[in-house]
């Protein structure tokens, strides 16, 4: 699992690139925030998080759990998705909107995208 990588993934790469081009300015995993978001807007005081589907136990093809070790792997997503919606609550708390999109959305990203787009709002362009 050391060559799993928490961030600059593929899915999170294609989203900056996406919304960077149509004129949104981020910054990228701000730790001093709840679960370290990928995408952090400080003036709109929104993040994006972008989940894998298989880490983050999402229900598409690409999260299902592995047959060998089950028990292990699904208390390990299981944790991930506590872990997920404390980091959401938090955020919430602290006065911050999140959106998640999934790893699986992003293979065809233009849906995926035009739903980044509502939630953030214009650009400043």
């Amino acid at each position: 699992m050391a060559a799993v990588r928490s961030r600059d993934t593929g899915p999170e790469l294609a989203l900056r690139r996406a919304l960077h081009r149509l004129g949104y300015r981020y910054r990228v995993n701000v730790r001093a925030l709840p679960g370290s978001p990928d995408l952090v807007f400080p003036a709109r005081r929104k993040v994006i998080f972008v989940h894998g589907c298989f880490w983050h136990g999402h229900s598409c093809r690409l999260g299902r759990a592995p047959k060998s070790r089950r028990e292990f792997w699904l208390a390990k997503r299981a944790g991930n998705r506590r872990r997920d919606r404390r980091n959401l609550a938090e955020l919430r708390r602290l006065g911050w909107r999140s959106f998640v999109v999934w790893q699986c959305e992003l293979k065809r990203p233009g849906p995926a995208i035009r739903r980044a787009i509502r939630f953030l709002g214009p650009s400043k362009r």
